[in-house]
């Protein structure tokens, strides 16, 4: 039994390998002086899941405009397994989110995700997060944010950055604050049976590149640009593929699209929560 546990780990990690070769993504890091941001391995996608169950935030506040953290525990949990598949099962170069785990000392602490839509075009992304309740007031979330943004300002050569918040969330307002963002109007949405108003925030490169901020080290993204409709010059800014309706399914070869298919595959049996 036991060298049967031992082989099985040893194909495990070959296999891990491979899978990043055909899905590249899996071997983006953003590293700061606290934290690592990557995408989860399996078992790190339950501990995530594990700790959005235990709470996302405290208890009579809604700082989200989406739904799914209001869930109760379990359906939280599958909730966000769910969008995980659902992003990768989906993602084209004209609309993606890449949903980054968030590991501080190897632990997972909570989720930055990166999304955009029509990115080779526009150059602007957007961005969501959360941090288990427990690791709150730590000063994470600017951080894992600030990772954020480097990724798309430094390494895929974005214009700009957009956020959104409602007036009562003072510590997502107080991030964005922080690391250069300016208001950019209001919005009226209908979030949980109510209309609500959100505050638009916007950064400009401009902004990013006047602000001061920590260090962050990129890895890994050179073999990703084509899943964001970007070729890398040799030592400039990512430049747009010249090619009409590029997608990720027309960059990437056949082993890549057969992934695709396998995440979308494993999602049919569940109903999709909105998002």
């Amino acid at each position: 039994m036991a060298e049967y546990a031992g082989d099985r780990g040893t194909g495990y990690r070959d296999n891990a390998l491979m899978l990043i070769d055909h899905w590249p993504l899996l071997g983006l890091r953003l590293i700061t002086s606290r934290l690592e941001l990557r995408l989860p391995a399996d078992e790190e996608l339950g501990d995530l899941a594990d700790l959005a169950a235990e709470g996302m935030y405290d208890p009579g506040s809604r700082p989200f405009l989406v739904s799914w953290p209001g869930l109760p525990p379990k359906d939280r949990a599958r909730a966000l397994v769910q969008r995980h598949w659902r992003y990768r099962s989906d993602w084209s170069a004209s609309d993606w989110t890449l949903d980054l785990a968030v590991f501080a000392d190897g632990q997972v602490v909570g989720q930055q995700e990166i999304s955009a839509r029509d990115y080779p075009v526009l150059r602007e992304v957007s961005t969501f997060s959360w941090l288990g309740i427990r690791h709150h007031g730590q000063g994470i979330g600017t951080q894992m944010r600030a990772a954020a943004l480097h990724l798309a300002f430094a390494g895929l050569g974005a214009t700009d950055a957009t956020s959104g918040s409602f007036d009562d969330n003072i510590s997502a307002l107080r991030v964005s604050e922080k690391l250069g963002y300016q208001p950019d109007g209001i919005e009226r949405l209908a979030a949980h049976g109510q209309v609500t108003t959100t505050r638009r925030l916007r950064l400009t490169r401009d902004r990013w590149e006047a602000t001061d901020r920590a260090p962050v080290t990129i890895t890994g993204l050179t073999q990703c640009l084509p899943l964001f409709g970007l070729l890398a010059d040799s030592h400039t800014s990512p430049t747009t593929i010249e090619r009409p309706g590029i997608t990720a399914s027309r960059i990437v070869d056949g082993g890549k699209r057969c992934l695709l298919r396998h995440w979308l595959k494993r999602m049919k049996p569940f109903r999709l929560p909105q998002s």
